[in-house]
């Protein structure tokens, strides 16, 4: 089995960095991370509010995440992690919001289609990186060195709200999809799909019981 390549950036990436980055690789980030999410996209794109334009140039990576985190009673507060959550439900939100804010590296877990990819993502200079596994949250909150700002707290909630996050080798993530659209999940969702056939070879047909069931084995491949 081939090496994984690994890779730190320093946020936020240069279009050469982003470049760089292979479907397959692992990515270390350091610098200022931001967190948005349903709250936060209806809130700017619906509703009209600002944004913290410094701070989204200076950080250029969107976290769909859901953060662990409690006031320290001096103002501050500790982040214990920082838990993703899966990305293909802001869809519908990627093109709109990368064109407004220039984000051109998004985190989350689960990955988005490869339509996504080739028509919002790569046209964009974009990228996604997806989270390894789950229960990583505890992990990834030890790269979290701060909280740099938190935005909409009161009116949206901890795990809606904006964070800014200071981070130093956060990590690790899979990159998911390169700047030519290409997708890691779908590559390897094709190649499980190709034997599909010969693992179920000789089986029984499913009983079916619940409306809208399918016998189709690739449909089951989520």
């Amino acid at each position: 089995m081939a090496e994984l390549k690994e890779v730190s950036l320093q946020l936020p990436a240069s279009a050469e960095d982003i470049a760089q980055l292979e479907v397959g690789s692992i990515v270390y980030l350091s610098g200022v991370v931001y967190t948005a999410r349903e709250g936060v996209y209806d809130r700017v794109l619906k509703d009209g509010a600002s944004l913290p334009d410094e701070l989204i140039k200076a950080s250029g990576t969107n976290f769909h995440c859901s953060p662990a985190a409690a006031a320290d009673g001096s103002g501050g507060y500790n982040v214990g992690g920082v838990t993703a959550t899966a990305s293909f439900r802001f869809s519908k939100y990627m093109a709109e919001w990368l064109d407004l804010t220039g984000t051109k590296i998004v985190i989350g877990k689960g990955g988005m289609t490869q339509k996504d990819y080739k028509e919002v993502f790569a046209p964009r200079g974009a990228i996604y990186l997806t989270t390894v596994g789950y229960g990583t949250g505890a992990l990834l909150g030890r790269g979290v060195k701060g909280v740099r700002k938190v935005q909409w707290l009161e009116e949206l909630g901890l795990a809606q709200a904006m964070w800014f996050f200071d981070v130093e080798k956060f990590g690790p993530f899979i990159v998911d999809s390169d700047l030519q659209g290409n997708s890691l999940f779908s590559q390897q969702g094709e190649l499980v799909n190709q034997n599909i056939d010969k693992l179920y070879e000789g089986l029984k047909t499913p009983a079916l019981h619940r409306y809208g069931e399918t016998d189709d084995r690739k449909d089951e491949l989520l």
